[in-house]
């Protein structure tokens, strides 16, 4: 039975600060049991996406020089665990927020590229970023078929269907959200938190996100990013779940025989209509 974990922590524009303390979040984890370990979105840097600013396209390295990919490679491998890698990615003139599936024996599995990218104060995605062009992947690792999407990929119910739909037993998503600038008044927290519990319920599988906390300053922009990452189970209640702004780990076994035999038998699968859903594929 596979042991999931989630972290949570703040960074700062020293880039090997926020990997060695990645790092550490990734050695407490497996001492603590488990084998699947989620890290954050961009956790290497701030997040550098409220002002547009072209002297931070130089954070995107391709993956065949990249700085950092071969150390988490070595980790994943030391501590026989499965580690999906938030990045930066260049790739000749196109430049992608990324993550690389990396198994349990340290071997790379594949890319996910962020397919929905928010652009509204405080996140100017579509100023660095240029759509993912893979699709939604799922990879069979060594501790249960896991689905990766990123951040504001969170909010569509599709991109979670499409997962599940491929064979996907848990959903991870490392993320970046927190303050709206646009509306100082505004905490999504909750409702965050919400739409995916439905996901999981909806589609009866394992759903974890790992958010950033801290405070950041990028020019003119404070952003505070409030955490409260956490595990969902199969019909969406939170079985792990780590508090507002606190630096910390939470895990939980998942039983995926059990929620595999739970989920044929309630028939969701069974019962879809596909052929009734043309309508989705308007944008109106």
């Amino acid at each position: 039975m596979p042991r999931l974990a989630i972290t949570q922590m703040p960074c700062g524009w020293n880039v090997e600060d926020n990997i060695n303390q990645a790092e550490v979040l990734v050695r407490q984890a497996a001492d603590q049991g488990a084998n699947i370990i989620l890290l954050q979105e961009l956790f290497a840097t701030v997040y550098f996406c409220p002002e547009q600013k072209k002297d931070y396209f130089s954070y995107a390295h391709e993956v065949d020089s990249h700085p950092f990919l071969p150390r988490f490679r070595a980790l994943a491998k030391e501590c026989g665990v499965v580690l999906p890698i938030s990045f930066f990615e260049k790739s000749n003139n196109a430049y992608f927020n990324s993550v690389m599936m990396i198994d349990a024996d340290g071997s790379d599995m594949g890319l996910y590229r962020k397919t929905h990218l928010p652009q509204g104060p405080g996140y100017e995605e579509k100023f660095y970023f240029n759509p993912g062009d893979l699709g939604f992947r799922v990879w069979d690792t060594a501790f249960g078929r896991i689905g990766v999407a990123i951040c504001w990929d969170q909010w569509f119910p599709e991109a979670a269907r499409i997962m599940a739909l491929k064979g996907a037993d848990i959903l991870l998503y490392p993320t970046a959200i927190g303050s709206e600038p646009g509306d100082p008044s505004l905490d999504s927290s909750g409702h965050w938190q919400r739409v995916m519990q439905g996901h999981a319920a909806a589609n009866m599988v394992t759903l974890a996100a790992s958010n950033r906390i801290g405070n950041e300053k990028i020019g003119t922009i404070n952003m505070s990013f409030y955490g409260q990452s956490f595990i969902a189970g199969h019909t969406g209640a939170l079985i792990a779940e780590c508090h507002d702004g606190v630096n910390q780990i939470a895990a939980s076994d998942i039983d995926i025989d059990a929620m595999r035999a739970e989920r044929a038998s309630w028939g969701l699968f069974r019962d879809r209509r596909p052929e009734k859903y043309q309508d989705i594929m308007s944008l109106s």
